[in-house]
């Protein structure tokens, strides 16, 4: 029985070393990289302010995750605008494609911007997209998505919303990033960052009509050297006689919360805002989906006081890959 237990015993180390020889040898034809990687998703929120925005009891946020994507295989979905037209509510936002490493723009559905259902990949170009940030106009739906891979601002419209968009024209030339238009003061005005790494310069451009030409303000650009405000965060909204820019805080570390400023002065030669008191208006939470990081928000009044957003937030974790 003694002579049975010592062979057992070396055939378990035996095994053990062929195990470890197998995997040895493995890693060295195929190599194994362990990094890094920041895991957005997308929730919803509401309050009695765009300011003061908080999660929703009943509803489990957060609302999509990469889980939720079914037609590609996705890293993370983030970056949601939302609208409602025909009594329902549309979501449409950043999926990043883990197998072309870039943006596509999805899309889903709810019927009372609660509870969402992933529909599928609406806009996939050779280059990179995210933020798209979607809005209404004389009929008509009309999406700027970041597109700073393909050197240009663009502009989509809606073939047959929310499905079918096709390029309209390109508005700007340059690689910007987290591109926001708003009309006001019977001028059109789109604020861009041009500075995709540092997250620090804001530029600033206006025209007559959306289709252009688009002209850069003289005082742009109106941020520099300044990555707590100038990346846009979302939608620019107007709140009573307000109109609110939010900002990503990126200054050391990318999302980490969201920063809204008052835009008090808005004319072709001058330009004015100052933050809002109580900043940062979305932040990283101790624990759960959001644990790291928050740096998008797409606020709606979808009654007197009464406000819902979609808001996204990051959680990091190790992964391994395997190269083949």
């Amino acid at each position: 029985m003694k002579s049975i237990g010592l062979l057992v015993i070396k055939t378990i180390i035996l095994a053990s070393v062929i195990m470890a020889i197998v995997i040895i040898v493995f890693v060295i034809v195929h190599p194994v990289n362990i990094e890094k990687q920041m895991e957005w998703a997308i929730a919803i929120y509401q309050g009695e302010s765009p300011l003061n925005l908080t999660p929703i009891p009943g509803v489990k946020n957060p609302v999509i995750t990469r889980k939720n994507v079914t037609d590609v295989k996705a890293e993370y979905v983030a970056d949601p605008f939302i609208v409602n037209t025909g009594g329902k509510w549309y979501m449409f936002f950043e999926v990043m494609n883990g197998l072309t490493n870039q943006g596509d723009i999805g899309y889903a559905e709810s019927s009372d911007g609660l509870n969402w259902k992933y529909k599928k990949i609406i806009l996939d170009e050779p280059f990179h997209l995210s933020y798209p940030y979607v809005f209404y106009l004389d009929g008509q739906f009309y999406m700027i998505p970041e597109s700073a891979g393909a050197g240009e601002i663009r502009l989509y419209r809606a073939q047959d919303f929310p499905e079918s968009w096709a390029l309209e024209r390109e508005i700007i030339k340059g690689a910007f990033v987290d591109n926001s238009i708003i009309f006001a003061n019977d001028t059109w005005w789109l604020f861009a960052c041009s500075k995709p790494r540092t997250h620090d310069e804001l530029r600033l451009y206006y025209a007559d009509s959306i289709h252009g030409p688009w002209l850069e303000h003289p005082l742009s650009p109106i941020i520099q050297n300044d990555a707590t405000k100038a990346q846009l965060a979302g939608r620019i909204i107007f709140f009573g006689d307000n109109i609110i820019r939010f900002a990503q805080h990126s200054k050391k570390t990318y999302g980490k919360a969201v920063n809204a400023f008052f835009i008090t002065g808005l004319s072709r030669t001058g330009f004015s805002e100052k933050a809002y008191e109580k900043n940062p208006v979305l932040k990283a939470k101790s624990k759960g989906w959001n644990r790291h990081g928050m740096h998008h928000i797409d606020a709606h009044e979808i009654s007197p006081g009464k406000w819902i957003a979609a808001v996204d937030g990051y959680r990091k974790y190790l992964a391994i890959r395997i190269e083949y």
